[in-house]
């Protein structure tokens, strides 16, 4: 079989199974995960050199993006499957050898009440103008298909400019009653910190924030959030406390007051969650939600955040 012919076969099965990831890599048989678990494509013999070159060279496609990733050695970028499914795709070398980690991005975004979240509390995060509102979670724990629910539901019920900026941009939004323009790092911008400063010059309502990076992008983040918009974001943290330390920690000491005040001022919610097995298959999410309020805006001026649980 040609290389093509294998990817094209993995690829189906792996939607057929409805697998969240496909991981390729030498001297292992092609694996998906499934609802958390790791499965091996055992119908697949063991990917050698060969087919892992030809596997990543079908996913890179261009010559130009093949010259990069030999330069770099590792590639963050989106790939559409035959107009039928888009991946979020990882390329990268080990021992020598080139990878590849793909996430499944359905084309279907789902609401609240498809993903089992709770439906009022999303509603009233949601109808603040302004502020900072964080997801939070571990990898692989549902959190930007938490963050698409959430632009999707402002798309369809308000009249808002939307923004999000992604590396790579992830699920491909239709304009309803809200305009949305979507940029990719990259490819549409240098950075996120870039991008963000733009908006303050593009009419923009709401920004939604693939990552929080840097103290750059955080800070900027802030600052947007303070001028009268409503900033939507993700960060790999494991709970409200722990998050609103980790955006303090990442900043000097010398600005960490400023940021602490800034954070009691405009942070709105923090939704942390995690993504546990159904009995009857597929996963449901287990959320805490941080829902501001004037102890925890004074917990966090006064830098007693281990007091928040």
């Amino acid at each position: 079989m040609t290389a093509e012919t294998v990817f094209n076969s993995i690829v189906e099965l792996a939607l057929k199974e409805n697998a969240s990831d496909i991981h390729v890599t030498v001297g292992r048989h092609p694996t998906i995960r499934v609802d958390g678990v790791l499965i091996p494509l055992l119908k697949f013999p063991v990917i050698d050199p060969d087919t892992a070159d030809g596997f990543v060279g079908t996913l890179l496609g261009s010559e130009e993006r093949q010259a990069y990733f030999v330069e770099s050695k590792e590639l963050d970028f989106s790939y559409a499957y035959q107009d039928r499914a888009r991946f979020r795709v990882n390329v990268f070398r080990q021992k020598g050898f080139a990878a590849a980690a793909m996430r499944y991005i359905p084309t279907h975004i789902k609401d609240f009440e498809e993903l089992n979240l709770p439906i009022a509390s999303f509603k009233d995060i949601l109808a603040r103008s302004q502020g900072f509102v964080l997801v939070v979670g571990p990898i692989g724990q549902g959190k930007s298909t938490t963050l698409a629910a959430m632009i999707q539901y402002l798309n369809v019920t308000t009249q808002s400019n939307i923004l999000t900026i992604e590396d790579p941009v992830e699920f491909l939004f239709t304009s309803d009653r809200s305009i949305i323009n979507q940029r990719e790092v990259g490819g549409d911008s240098q950075s996120f910190s870039r991008a963000l400063k733009s908006m303050f010059r593009e009419d923009v309502n709401v920004v939604m924030v693939g990552e929080m990076r840097d103290p750059e992008t955080i800070g900027t983040a802030l600052t947007a959030a303070e001028t009268g918009h409503l900033i939507i974001s993700s960060l790999h943290t494991n709970n409200a406390a722990q998050t609103i330390d980790r955006i303090i920690d990442s900043f000097p000491a010398v600005q960490q007051n400023q940021v602490r005040a800034q954070l009691a001022e405009t942070l709105v919610a923090i939704v942390s969650q995690r993504l546990l097995p159904r009995i009857r298959g597929g996963r449901i999410p287990a959320l805490e939600i941080m829902l501001m309020n004037h102890a925890v805006r004074n917990l966090i001026r006064e830098n007693k955040i281990f007091e928040i649980d």
